[in-house]
């Protein structure tokens, strides 16, 4: 766990360490040492005592842009802050992330933004590849690391992220060359940085609901009670 805090805490994360120490970090991955919470496992869902951050600090563009979903003009955004390692995450985009797109997303009811929160350098990873995979690509790459963690965060993780990237486009050139962009790595790490230092997220996922903090993956039922309350409000 030790090197999840050092992550947390903001330390510079080299390219070296994503292509050389990723053997190692998915080791500790299938090892189950990556947990729900960076510091604490806390419930399941828990809503924060601190102040909500105004809607203008929560849609500050940082070096990556946003991945949008549904309509700017929503009477609702949902901003998740998410690791591709979590498996509270990937309970949440499996299971629950379908029916918020079908139900809300896709009939304009809510704005979707997911950020990256990587716990380790393997999350990281996944991000970035689904961050080259170009236009429209990124939340299907996303979807494809989701549905199938169990197959790639793994000892040795690389063949089976070259064959879940190829599904998406990628070559083998363009997956090393993608997991070789130090910008786009330092752009994640100014996201989870930000997230952690500004708005005060230590676990994954953690929700920003106009602005209301929620922590931990939520049912279908759970994240419609928190939607509808705002748009009969």
């Amino acid at each position: 766990m030790d090197a999840i805090h050092r992550t947390a805490a903001g330390q510079h994360t080299t390219r070296r360490k994503v292509v050389i120490g990723i053997g190692a970090v998915a080791a500790a991955a299938a090892a189950g040492s990556f947990g729900y919470s960076l510091f604490n496992a806390g419930s399941a869902i828990e809503a924060s005592a601190q102040s909500a951050p105004s809607m203008a600090d929560l849609l500050v563009q940082g070096p990556l842009p946003d991945q949008v979903q549904g309509p700017t003009d929503a009477p609702v955004t949902i901003i998740e802050y998410a690791s591709m390692t979590c498996s509270h995450c990937a309970q949440f985009h499996n299971t629950t992330y379908p029916e918020l797109k079908k139900r809300y997303i896709d009939t304009g009811k809510v704005r979707f933004i997911l950020r990256e929160f990587p716990l380790d350098p393997l999350a990281a990873s996944a991000f970035m590849l689904a961050r080259c995979a170009g236009d429209g690509k990124y939340y299907p790459v996303i979807d494809a690391f989701f549905h199938s963690q169990s197959q790639w965060a793994v000892q040795k993780p690389l063949e089976p992220m070259l064959a879940i990237a190829k599904q998406a486009g990628f070559t083998k050139e363009s997956f090393e060359a993608c997991l070789t962009n130090q910008k786009m790595l330092e752009g994640i790490e100014w996201t989870r940085n930000r997230a952690t230092e500004k708005f005060g997220v230590n676990s994954t996922p953690t929700f920003f609901i106009n602005g209301k903090i929620v922590r931990g993956a939520m049912s279908i039922d759970e994240l419609s009670k928190q939607i509808d309350a705002i748009i009969k409000a």
